[in-house]
């Protein structure tokens, strides 16, 4: 037999659904109608007042047989094989340091923070000018000039660096957490069996934040993967070396906002999401054969 509800049932029930109305809502509006519109406008061809009309696979053809897309596609995978490994590494590096028994922990975990919490534009500024080819301070430590935004095979190299080090601190933050969790008395076992450090990294430390090592994977190669602000800052629009470096989300910006081509533009977004969803499913494929669940 079914259960007939109370009123009171009735009352709860009518009280959850406005609780979370907000979000669903905020969802629905902020979330998938973008989508669905952007699909349908990478099909479109849009036209002045934004009126569209539809083209079928038109601008995706276009996108696949220029070069342009093609170099900003690599540039997007090339940007994240540069910052993601080694940002990751840096974190986890830092974590274990903040994670050890050192003075000030909480002040130097702030201040390796600090740069998530910065303007990006006041950022970018500073590294302008310590990437400067003519006075910038690197180019007076190196003792050599090097042109590092002017040049095609440095300047996403340049990006490159500003974006792990605006990102190390809230990765070694988020691993940190990892880091305290687990338990001493793993530690201690491994101390009375004759373990050296680095035999406790790799057989209990790497293992156990495993997961939130995963985790802060996935949300830094999707960072990298929609990178646009940094290269906009970076590099002026009259630099010449701009064409050879610009990502993916910087075309998409160019395409939409300068050139007015929203429907190439959306076709170019919809590139990018399918690339995103790609790294993450295989990385949901990989990740059964390191992270660990069971511990």
């Amino acid at each position: 037999m079914f259960h007939k509800q109370s009123l009171a049932e009735k009352r709860e029930q009518r009280w959850a659904y406005i609780m979370i109305a907000p979000t669903i809502i905020g969802l629905l509006i902020l979330n998938y109608y973008p989508l669905v519109d952007t699909i349908r406008l990478s099909f479109s061809k849009t036209q002045t007042f934004g009126k569209s009309t539809f083209c079928g696979l038109e601008n995706y053809i276009d996108m696949f047989s220029t070069p342009e897309f093609w170099k900003a596609t690599w540039n997007t995978i090339w940007f994240c094989v540069l910052t993601v490994p080694v940002g990751i590494a840096i974190a986890l590096l830092v974590a274990l340091l903040l994670n050890a028994k050192v003075k000030f922990k909480s002040g130097f975990r702030a201040i390796y923070f600090l740069p998530m919490v910065v303007a990006p534009a006041a950022i970018a500024m500073v590294w302008r000018w310590m990437f400067n080819g003519q006075y910038g301070i690197i180019n007076t430590i190196l003792g050599r000039q090097v042109n590092w935004l002017t040049d095609s095979t440095t300047a996403l190299v340049a990006c490159a660096v500003v974006a792990i080090w605006s990102s190390v601190g809230y990765d070694a933050v988020l691993l940190l957490s990892g880091l305290q969790n687990i338990s001493k008395s793993y530690y201690e076992a491994a101390d009375i069996d004759g373990a050296s450090k680095v035999r406790q990294f790799f057989a209990i430390t790497l293992p156990m934040i495993s997961p939130t090592l995963f985790v802060t994977l996935i949300m830094r190669m999707m960072a990298s993967l929609k990178v646009y602000d940094l290269i906009y800052m970076m590099i002026d629009t009259t630099n010449p070396v701009l064409p050879e470096v610009q990502s993916l989300m910087y075309l998409f910006y160019r395409e939409a906002f300068v050139a007015g081509n929203k429907g190439y533009a959306a076709a170019i977004c919809m590139w990018t999401i399918l690339l995103i969803g790609i790294v993450t499913i295989v990385q949901f494929i990989g990740q059964k054969k390191w992270v660990n669940y069971d511990v």
